[in-house]
Formats: C-alpha cells, sequence, structure tokens
C-alpha cells in the first residue's frame, strides 16, 4: 500500500521528485500513518492512547485527524496545515485534500454528524464541509467553499454556500481550482448590466419628457 500511495503523492504534487523525498518531506503521509495506528487503538477501545497519537501527529504536522475517521487508500493531505478531520468523517480512494480544509460537525449529539467524501475527490484550499452530507465520488470542492448539502458525483462546487455548478457524465477531470468560476461574480454581473439598461430607459424618459 506504501507504494501506491508514494505514487499517488508523487502523481498529484509535482514539487516531490522521489520517492524518499515524499518519505522524508510529506506531513500529509506522516499524519495518515499516524492516524492508522490511532484508528487501531480506537477501534479496540483504547481511547486514551489513540487520542495521544492523534495529538502528537497533530504537533508534528499540524495535521489533526481525529482517531475514529475512516480514511480511504491514496489519500494525499497536501501542504496539511490546518486541516481538521472530525469522528465520523470518511473519506474514500484516491482523494486529494488542500491546506486548511475542514470536515466538521454542526450538532453536538452522538451519532454520525461528519462528511463522507466519496472515491477520487478534490478538495480545494480553505473549504469547510459541514454535517453528514455526502460529496458524491469524481467531484471537486472549490478553494475556500462551504460546504452544507450534498454533492451529487462528478460536480464542481464552489461559493459560500458551496454551489454545484456542473454535473458531468463522466469524470470529472482535474482542474486549476483558483480558476473555477464565481457564480456569484456572475449574478453581479448580470445585475450591473440590467442596471445600466434601465437607466438608459430612464434617461430616454426623462429626456423625452423635456423636449415636451
Amino acid at each position: 500500500m506504501l507504494r501506491e500511495e508514494i505514487e499517488f503523492i508523487m502523481k498529484k504534487d509535482p514539487s516531490m521528485r522521489s520517492t524518499l523525498e515524499v518519505i522524508l518531506r510529506s506531513p500529509g503521509l506522516h499524519a495518515i500513518y499516524f492516524h492508522r495506528i490511532a484508528h487501531k487503538l480506537y477501534k479496540k477501545k483504547c481511547y486514551l492512547g489513540a487520542r495521544i497519537i492523534s495529538a502528537i501527529a497533530r504537533f508534528l504536522t499540524g495535521i489533526e485527524i481525529h482517531p475514529g475517521a475512516k480514511v480511504g487508500k491514496c489519500v494525499y493531505i497536501d501542504h496539511g496545515a490546518g486541516v481538521v478531520i472530525g469522528e465520523t468523517a470518511e473519506i474514500g480512494n484516491n482523494v486529494l485534500i488542500y491546506q486548511g480544509v475542514t470536515l466538521g460537525g454542526t450538532q453536538l449529539i452522538k451519532g454520525k454528524r461528519h462528511p463522507t467524501v466519496g472515491d477520487s475527490v478534490t478538495i480545494g484550499a480553505n473549504a469547510t464541509l459541514l454535517g453528514p452530507i455526502r460529496i458524491g465520488s469524481n467531484s471537486i470542492i472549490g478553494a475556500g467553499s462551504v460546504v452544507t448539502d450534498d454533492v451529487p458525483p462528478g460536480s464542481v462546487v464552489v461559493g459560500v454556500p458551496g454551489r454545484v455548478i456542473k454535473i458531468y457524465g463522466k469524470k470529472v477531470e482535474q482542474m486549476d481550482l483558483s480558476q473555477l468560476p464565481d457564480p456569484l461574480a456572475q449574478v453581479m454581473k448580470c445585475l450591473i448590466f440590467r442596471i445600466d439598461q434601465l437607466e438608459k430607459e430612464l434617461n430616454e424618459i426623462k429626456n423625452g419628457g423635456e423636449k415636451r
């Protein structure tokens, strides 16, 4: 599994030039392997030991993954600083997560309260996913988005609150997350265009009245 995950990291992070470099300087990889140890202890109800390992991992990597979270294969947390993954979160395989991402809860009751992320999902920097929502496989969550509703497979989500702006009938290809469209900006452009039209019509009516 380690070899497969190193290949995935090198594919997703062009700055990594060798297997040794991945092993030595990838906090995302380190955090995942700390988590796997903590998760095994958590399942055996060794909660204190699991939380201690989780705390050590957070101190060393800047990534906080609750021992109860379920994390699949080939999950890469790029840069990693500020990532928080809650207790009942579930993450599929081949998932790319950038820095500052939160998979958080919105309720204080016990039970499922964190997101479930499907396979081959990309979550942009500082995105926030809240509640027991499901993120469909092959989706892209744009940087800075706040997602509180389910996302269909193969979707592109941007904005606050997160809006699905594209749903492909096939797998979503890797996109430049800095170039994702802003639906609010598009609405503002439409409003400005309409206001300009109304101002012209009012000026024409006003000028016509003055001529009379």
